[in-house]
């Protein structure tokens, strides 16, 4: 599978990044100068295997992946919807789906500026194998551009059926740590607007959620140190941003998203060179959880309809 890599320039700050066209459509690198800082020089923010160009290694382990038309675990693979059963592959190893289909296979390539890059994915022409094992098609069309000290993201899913379809989205960037040269990547602060965790065996949600004070170290921002993350949690209310901050330096990555976000995954790597910290529309195996009487954030898209988000990325100093 080639990996199609584009780059992209902000004119206006010396930012880049590089996009994996035929990998998911994975936005893999990002160097960028932090907006208020006094060095003025750029730094990388997102962390990847040195193989991932190759297309070697799990598409999920770097850069920003694309989760669709699921984030997270399904249980078992099996997905009933409108009295029918569809069966997932085994993308996880341990007998579930995980993570969807968008990637873990190549996107057409749509239109390619100097600051900016679109792409397209759709089951029954990229990936035929994957529209057999979903309730129907759709089409994701994606865009990153740059500007100043901003990653944005921009996307558009439609139904092109006639009947309606489940979907969920998520993102699962991999933050490089640190922050700043020389600093202690566990110093790090870690901030993201929860008032709950789910409860899961297997990292599948059992539909209950242990809710946190409002004092909880990730609702006020703590330090890494000590602690290891993968756990999916309920966003509060009006939760719209995520932030890592380098205590010494102020140097801030901030990550933006609107109201369809409902469940925030938090993902420390055993290497810890990285933390993700990921927005999602819905839990891991959200269909299940509906059935069960969960509130689980499914969208359904109605034929014809669209949902459309935006991510922003943001390095600044606080």
């Amino acid at each position: 599978m080639s990996a199609n890599i584009v780059s992209i320039n902000a004119a206006d700050s010396g930012a880049a990044a590089e996009v994996a066209v035929g990998l998911g459509f994975n936005c893999f690198s990002w160097k960028t100068p932090f907006a208020g800082d006094a060095d003025g020089s750029r730094r990388e923010l997102l962390w990847a295997e040195p193989d991932f160009e190759l297309g070697e290694g799990r598409p999920s382990r770097s850069g920003i992946p694309l989760l669709a038309p699921f984030p997270g675990r399904i249980a078992k693979g099996v997905v009933e919807w409108n009295g029918k059963t569809y069966q997932l592959d085994d993308t996880s190893g341990q007998g579930h789906a995980i993570h969807g289909f968008a990637p873990r296979n190549p996107w057409r390539l749509v239109e390619h500026s100097a600051d900016r890059v679109t792409a397209e994915f759709r089951p029954t022409i990229d990936a035929p194998y994957a529209a057999v094992q979903w309730p129907g098609d759709y089409v994701m069309t994606a865009t990153y551009s740059i500007a100043g000290s901003q990653l944005l993201f921009d996307l558009r899913v439609t139904n092109p059926g006639d009947e309606p379809i489940p979907f969920g989205f998520g993102t699962h960037a991999y933050f490089r740590l640190p922050l700043a040269e020389g600093a202690d990547p566990e110093a790090t602060v870690v901030r993201a607007p929860v008032d709950g965790r789910w409860e899961a065996v297997d990292m599948i949600p059992t539909g209950g959620v242990e809710p946190l004070d409002a004092g909880d170290p990730l609702a006020i921002g703590a330090p890494l140190a000590g602690r290891e993350f993968d756990t999916a949690y309920r966003f509060s209310k009006g939760a719209e941003t995520t932030e890592l901050i380098d205590p010494t330096s102020g140097r801030t990555v901030r990550q933006t998203f609107d109201d369809s976000m409902t469940c925030c995954v938090i993902y420390t790597p055993g290497h810890r060179e990285a933390i993700c910290l990921e927005p999602y529309t819905c839990t891991p195996d959200p269909l299940n959880m509906q059935s069960r009487g969960a509130s689980s954030g499914l969208i359904v898209i109605e034929p014809g309809e669209s949902y459309a988000t935006r991510i922003v990325l943001e390095a600044v100093v606080a």
